[in-house]
């Protein structure tokens, strides 16, 4: 049991990365990766609700949805936590780190929308995981959601003196850098 954890870990944080290869979650992931605190502070922000919402959306849908013959709801309820948990991270964030919290901006409140979280939610059901792989599952994507915005954020801090030609200045030496990542991530597939 334990080996599949880690298996199921593994796999959703590299090889199944939610940013590189399922292409989720793109919108923070290109706009809050420009420098490594702000990345890391989101993507501890993600990993935190990610994580959290997996566990509470398995229980929701187990002993709530599926009991009460509701599963119809299962999408606009599952909002409704992932809002709930964002509404708590942003309020810790700006009582205990409020240099933090101003340099996310609009992109905290936007975890709400993250494609990734409610991906990860609806995954799980559609897989049928139990709670434990459910929440592995989520902490595993979250990890890897931190991990590409952060290795992002190295990337950008690195190159942004750079000289680069006009055409790739800006935007499309960030999708490039994307790509590259992606197709590194792809590699670990040979592990599967």
């Amino acid at each position: 049991m334990v080996k599949t954890l880690f298996l199921v870990l593994l796999t959703t944080a590299l090889i199944n990365n939610v940013v590189l290869s399922q292409f989720l979650g793109i919108c923070p992931f290109l706009g809050v990766s420009r420098n490594m605190k702000t990345a890391a502070g989101m993507g501890g922000a993600v990993v935190f609700v990610i994580t959290i919402a997996s566990a509470v959306t398995s229980l929701l849908y187990n002993y709530v949805l599926v009991k009460f013959d509701l599963v119809y709801l299962k999408t606009i309820a599952f909002i409704i936590v992932i809002a709930f948990l964002v509404q708590l991270v942003e309020l810790f964030l700006k009582k205990a780190v409020p240099p933090l919290y101003k340099s996310l901006g609009v992109f905290l409140p936007l975890i709400t929308t993250n494609c990734a979280v409610l991906g990860t939610a609806l995954t799980n059901v559609q897989q049928s995981n139990d709670f434990v792989t459910s929440v592995v599952t989520g902490l595993g994507t979250a990890i890897g959601f931190c991990i590409a915005i952060v290795i992002m954020a190295g990337v950008r801090e690195k190159t942004e003196n750079n000289d680069f030609p006009a055409s790739f200045k800006g935007t499309p030496a960030v999708l490039m850098t994307a790509c590259l990542m992606s197709i590194a991530f792809y590699g670990f597939n040979a592990f599967a």
